[in-house]
């Protein structure tokens, strides 16, 4: 599974408000606004929920800054709970990410750098603003560690980049050695940068060309000295040039993907502006390629760019296959019909003709080149194939039972079965589990627990997270074949500490039968796949050899009924198309806890806001 050496560090999201104190111009294309306030220690909010103080550890920690809408006199701000914050739908809060540059708890001042690339909310806020004004912010929700196991790093980003690469050299190790990329506007925008013996920096300037349409860092690093040993690659700009460069590491330098840390942190398109202020976006008119994407997916559009995904067209056309004839013959397609399709998509404005019988991706054509959209859409994709029960749902409905194998010749169950998507989809799942093991980990709810089990499809980066906090912890995993198989072949690259690797094991076995003894049994969304009575089975059976005061711990996404969400929607009508049942009301899952005979003792609140819900035998009580 693709992995980073960099530590992850979860942190609850507080929205503060603060309050300009300082502006000065770096250069002529950066300027950095100082802010400061008491929100940045902790404090408690005005709905009544306790706030940690700011922090910010990571080099490339982002917050996000919550701009008014043009006309308003407030913006619309996130809502802020006891571990997070929620985003209201209509209209959403205006906000836009930025790097923390600086973070100084003792003065209690931070340093965003603002780039004067273009027309954007806050760019033009940042040259607008005056000391005085306040603003709010929220984050950064997680910070990553230096580099480990690395013997050198490259670093590669445009003006955009350098606020991140900045600080990256202020906070260097000494010793380390780095070869630094950054692309400019002009030679007036370069920098002081920290000089350290072990960095080699290289300016590379645009000298008049467009932000976003030049190769200047791909081309700097395939001519660059490739220095011996493993480095650890950090890229960030353009979407496209990072995209771009990130395949040449991988393609033609041999780079792990596990080795490549990217952004896109802008992406270049057209921005329509105000007509009353041609310095401020339109935001109605100027939305991002993802939200434009989104507008997409109904009838035909979808269907249409699904082909597009399992054919490969937007990958082919990205790396310079632009003729209707050698699309054909690549996709090994029937020319005519291809370009029906590609006309198609060049009038939903996927695809642009950049000559006759020729294409181009447009910037929303672009997001169909990214790994995580193009498994969503692939029908041999992860998530893209569990999608396909979607296309069952009328007979879901009406029969409230799985239509899965009626629309694809197989029950989901049977293609779990198979090693290769089972394979696939434990290695998504894996990517997202130190966001929440990491919180849980840091936590109380191990205190005092020796031996764990796991029902988990993320079992294996939770078991590190847990091992590497608590020293006395033994965790047994448990798992059905193909997904054992997985997990052992996994683990050594998952848990590399050989005495902390040794204190987990993997054990063959259902959901459905008794527990091995522990002091508690941790299971992470695990019920959603199962109806109502097979989901108490399995919590009963895992409580079944419970030690002493032991208890259950179990995460499972519900659906709010009271605050509908498109996504937990759709969430819920897959589950239903695929197995029957999908997410559960509050409601009914206390149903389910109550059927298992099990009680809930406390419940609490992790990470980004997940809900654990500690559970014991009813009658202990």
């Amino acid at each position: 599974m693709p992995k980073t050496s960099r530590r992850l560090t979860v942190h609850p999201v507080s929205l503060r408000e603060v309050e300009v104190v300082r502006i000065a111009d770096l250069t002529p294309g950066l300027r950095r606004v100082t802010l400061s306030g008491a929100q940045l220690r902790a404090f408690t909010s005005a709905n009544g929920f306790a706030q940690p103080a700011f922090t910010s550890p990571g080099f490339d920690d982002d917050i996000r800054l919550v701009f008014r809408y043009p006309g308003q006199e407030a913006p619309v701000l996130p809502v802020q709970r006891e571990r997070g914050v929620d985003l209201p739908r209509s209209p959403r809060p205006l906000s836009k990410v930025y790097t923390v540059r600086r973070w100084d708890p003792a003065a209690g001042e931070l340093d965003v750098d603002f780039v004067k690339h273009g027309v954007g909310v806050g760019t033009t806020w940042a040259y607008r603003t005056a000391v005085g004004d306040r603003i709010h912010l929220f984050g950064p929700s997680a910070s990553r560690s230096f580099p480990a196991d690395a013997d050198w790093l490259l670093v590669a980003g445009d003006d955009t980049a350098i606020p991140a690469i900045a600080r990256l050299l202020d906070e260097l190790p000494e010793g380390v050695r780095a070869q630094v990329f950054v692309e400019v506007a002009e030679d007036s925008h370069r920098l002081e940068l920290r000089a350290l013996p072990g960095v080699e920096v290289t300016w590379l300037v645009r000298d008049g060309a467009e932000a976003g349409t030049t190769t200047l860092l791909r081309d700097a690093v395939r001519s660059s000295d490739w220095w011996e040993g493993r480095p650890f690659a950090w890229l960030a700009g353009e979407q496209t040039a990072v995209r771009d460069l990130r395949r040449h590491l991988v393609e033609e330098r041999g780079v792990p993907k596990e080795d490549i840390e990217f952004t896109g942190y802008w992406r270049r398109g057209e921005v329509v502006v105000l007509e009353t202020d041609g310095a401020v976006p339109d935001p109605e008119k100027s939305k991002t390629p993802f939200e434009q994407l989104h507008e997409l997916t109904e009838l035909i559009r979808p269907i249409a760019i699904r082909t597009a995904v399992e054919l490969g067209v937007p990958e082919l056309i990205s790396r310079g296959v632009t003729g209707v004839a050698d699309l054909a013959g690549r996709t090994e397609s029937d020319e005519r019909a291809l370009g029906k399709l590609l006309r198609y998509l060049h009038a939903v404005d996927l695809l642009t003709e950049t000559a006759p019988g020729h294409y181009g991706l447009t910037a929303v054509g672009e997001v169909l080149t990214n790994d995580f959209v193009a498994d969503s859409l692939h029908p041999a994709g992860v998530v893209g194939r569990e999608a396909r029960g979607i296309h069952g749902l009328t007979e879901s409905i009406r029969t409230g039972r799985p239509a899965y194998a009626s629309v694809t010749g197989q029950t989901y169950a049977e293609v779990r079965a198979e090693q290769d998507y089972e394979d696939r989809y434990l290695e998504r799942l894996a990517k997202f589990q130190p966001a929440l093991a990491e919180p849980i980990a840091k936590s109380e709810l191990l205190a005092g627990v020796r031996r764990l089990v796991i029902h988990s499809g993320g079992a294996g980066a939770q078991a590190r997270e847990f091992v590497t906090v608590h020293d006395d912890l033994h965790v047994t995993i448990c798992a059905l074949p193909a997904q054992a198989d997985w997990l052992r072949r996994d683990l050594p690259d998952t848990i590399p500490d050989e005495r902390q690797r040794a204190r987990v094991s993997v054990l063959e076995q259902s959901v459905f039968e008794p527990s091995p003894a522990a002091d508690a049994v941790f299971i992470s969304r695990a019920l959603k796949a199962l109806p109502d009575a097979d989901a108490a089975h399995a919590l009963r059976r895992a409580a079944e050899n419970l030690l002493p005061n032991g208890r259950v711990l179990l995460i499972e996404e519900t659906f709010d009924t009271d605050d509908l969400d498109e996504h937990d929607g759709e969430a819920d009508l897959i589950g239903l198309t695929c197995h029957g049942s999908g997410l559960r009301t509050a409601a009914e899952l206390d149903a389910v806890i109550a059927r298992a005979g099990l009680l809930r003792s406390a419940t609490h609140t992790v990470g980004w806001g997940a809900t654990v819900h500690e559970l014991v035998p009813a009658a202990t009580r």
